[in-house]
């Protein structure tokens, strides 16, 4: 187990790719079975994944704001417009 988390600690090649190895890390981990040093490592992984994944999050809102400019508006659920 630490072999894989030591292989993978590069940085993710994509945000699919990370949230895919934060949501493998997460089953593992709820699954109780990782002894308490592998859960450590992969607790210490899954935060690196996270910010890397807020970090993406956080890119992709400013491209989307410079696209659309002025333009953003709050969103609004149906339900809510019709109250």
């Amino acid at each position: 187990m630490s072999k894989k988390l030591t292989a993978a600690a590069a940085a993710p090649a994509s945000f699919e790719e990370a949230m895919a190895e934060l949501a493998q890390l997460v089953t593992q981990m709820e699954a109780g079975q990782l002894p308490l040093e592998a859960s450590v490592a992969a607790y210490q992984r899954g935060s690196e994944l996270v910010k890397y994944c807020a970090t993406q999050l956080d890119s992709v809102e400013a491209q989307v704001k410079v696209l659309e400019g002025d333009m953003l508006k709050p969103f609004v659920d149906a339900g809510e417009a019709a109250q």
